[in-house]
């Protein structure tokens, strides 16, 4: 069905958004890169999942040492990926048949070859001299502080024109943008206004709290070793993790142009927007202030469910925590995107558990109060790829292999046709990375074949979540146990749905508590737990949803937490 223009503000609220990472989809000219022809190519397949939209991993000019995040231009397409023309059909296609299209914003930073920074290193007196994070160094010549890059090393840069350093959170050739520089958030609205007049219906807001820094350049304290590590922005062998980022990143300042974001998105109808928030423990505290109040953010994530836990108590855990600290904002759900491990991997103890995992991942997701991302791949079961060190192309991954691995297994192609070359995702001799054979087996076609699949179970369920107006936007109840089950109602309207999942490898049993009337079982797909008077009996990796009526042992909903944002974020 395509897209109505005007009056639907709130699809984003418990939408499906399906992100895809171009280079990775399909390629259409043989050059081993996807394209934006190859999206256009494969809007039927995503259709046919059910989901509301897809989300668009960056195809802007670039260098590509960060595979486009590092970007030159803000309103051209990479010739890698195709042209203006190719973005403008691929979104018409994708509009006709009721996608629609949130695209990535990287604004943080830029590439060091985009004419912003090439102006601003000239001199310190051109007219962009303050568009970057340009600082002296000290009377020793080093760095003005130990801020570090999250790629490794420190996160300064010498310059030897303008006897400066610059800032770089991530590779030095991605220089951080000035952002108490207010031509600075002009000329990047301007960019936004670009695509916003071009018809997408939404950004994905790259590390959306790292757009302002101290204005005093503070160094950073140490880690606390008692601190709480839930969230941690990087792996155990970058010593990013040994300081507290409380001064490069997540300033106060950033609330109000995220207000100044929101009122330019407001002049259009039906956008939204999702931040990406990395920032530790303080994650959640950081979701609260972007999203509250209905002038920011529509939206945010995090990497709470990003990690390798897939328990009840961590499940709950998030989701309540969420629901103190995030009074009033919303929270976009995800289990794998193209910067982490994929989940089957992190959490399937074997390769014979890998679908079950999978199944049961999605139907958790799905029942979530929240709106929900899925990773190109996942709806396949797709494990994380094995490459060889000489096959790696992230920079990340290359700088701290092999203790750190980066993000290329994740990136591997799209596997389409099991019995072709690359598994039908190029026909180019080399593909830009390898499809391993384990994952050109789980190729959509193979998939579409059998009723159980993988693939299948994702249709279903997606198709079940929007079937059932309570797992939209429908409030969210835990339903006290004490054993590792997950338990939870959903409620809207006359509709109250109590869901429980066995995430454990051994059976278990749920006493209905007192007062709660289980009224009829619902065929939740691919799982056929039974009440038995009053207990519902689920396998290991099981799961069980029924109508029910009734308030008796539910847990209250939790209560805000006062006074945990900083004043100056409110």
């Amino acid at each position: 069905m395509a897209l109505q223009a005007g009056g639907n503000a709130d699809w984003w609220r418990g939408a499906v958004i399906y992100q895809v990472y171009p280079r990775s989809f399909q390629d259409t000219n043989s050059d081993g890169l996807g394209d934006l022809k190859g999206i256009t190519r494969r809007l039927p397949y995503i259709a046919s999942l059910g989901v509301d939209a897809i989300w668009l991993s960056p195809f802007f000019k670039s260098p590509m040492a960060d595979m486009g995040y590092d970007v030159s231009d803000y309103c051209d397409v990479d010739p890698i990926f195709g042209t203006l023309a190719d973005f403008d059909e691929m979104m018409a296609e994708a509009h006709r048949l009721g996608i629609r299209v949130v695209i990535d914003q990287v604004i943080s930073h830029t590439s060091d070859r985009h004419p912003w920074f090439v102006e601003s290193r000239a001199s310190r007196t051109n007219p962009r001299a303050d568009w970057y994070v340009w600082a002296d160094p000290k009377p020793d010549g080093t760095a003005p502080n130990n801020w570090l890059s999250i790629f490794g090393g420190p996160g300064w840069e010498w310059d030897g024109v303008r006897r400066q350093y610059y800032q770089h959170n991530f590779l030095t050739s991605q220089p951080d943008l000035n952002f108490h520089c207010e031509e600075v958030q002009d000329a990047v609205l301007e960019t936004v206004k670009f695509w916003l007049d071009r018809g997408v219906d939404g950004f994905r807001l790259d590390t959306v709290n790292y757009y302002f820094c101290d204005k005093q350049l503070r160094s950073n304290p140490p880690h606390e070793p008692d601190e709480d590590d839930a969230g941690l922005d990087a792996p155990d062998s970058n010593p990013y993790g040994m300081q507290s980022h409380f001064y490069d990143k997540t300033q106060p300042e950033n609330v109000d142009f995220l207000k100044r974001f929101r009122a330019l998105l407001d002049q259009y109808e039906d956008r939204t927007t999702v931040g990406e928030v990395g920032d530790g423990a303080r994650s959640l505290k950081t979701v609260g202030a972007y999203t509250s109040g209905g002038d920011k953010l529509h939206m945010c994530y995090t990497f709470d469910l990003l990690g390798p836990e897939f328990t009840a108590e961590h499940i709950r855990g998030c989701v309540e925590d969420f629901q103190k600290v995030v009074t009033d904002g919303w929270v976009c759900w995800a289990f794998s995107n193209h910067d982490v491990m994929r989940h089957v991997s992190r959490f399937a103890r074997t390769e014979e558990e890998r679908p079950v995992i999978a199944k049961l991942a999605i139907s958790v997701l799905a029942a979530l109060r929240g709106s929900i991302c899925l990773y190109q791949g996942e709806e396949l079961g797709l494990p994380e790829a094995e490459l060889a060190f000489e096959d790696l192309r992230d920079p990340y991954g290359i700088r701290f292999w092999p203790a750190f691995k980066g993000r290329d297994g994740c990136r591997t192609p799209m596997p389409w046709e099991a019995g072709k070359a690359h598994a039908g995702f190029t026909s180019a001799e080399k593909s830009w990375l390898p499809v391993p054979y384990e994952q050109a087996a789980l190729s959509v076609d193979t998939q579409e074949d059998s009723y159980y699949s993988v693939l299948h179970h994702y249709r279903r369920t997606l198709a079940f979540r929007k079937s059932h107006p309570a797992l939209i936007d429908g409030e969210m109840t835990f339903v006290g146990t004490n054993q590792d089950l997950l338990a939870f109602t959903r409620e809207k309207g006359g509709e109250k749905l109590l869901f429980v999942f066995n995430l454990t490898r051994k059976p278990a049993a749920f006493r209905l508590p007192d007062g709660i009337v289980l009224g009829e079982p619902l065929a939740m797909p691919g799982y056929e737990a039974v009440n038995d008077a009053g207990t519902v009996k689920l396998a290991a990796l099981d799961g069980f949803c029924a109508r029910v009526s009734g308030r008796a042992k539910l847990l209250d909903k939790v209560k805000p937490v006062e006074g945990e944002l900083p004043e100056a974020w409110r």
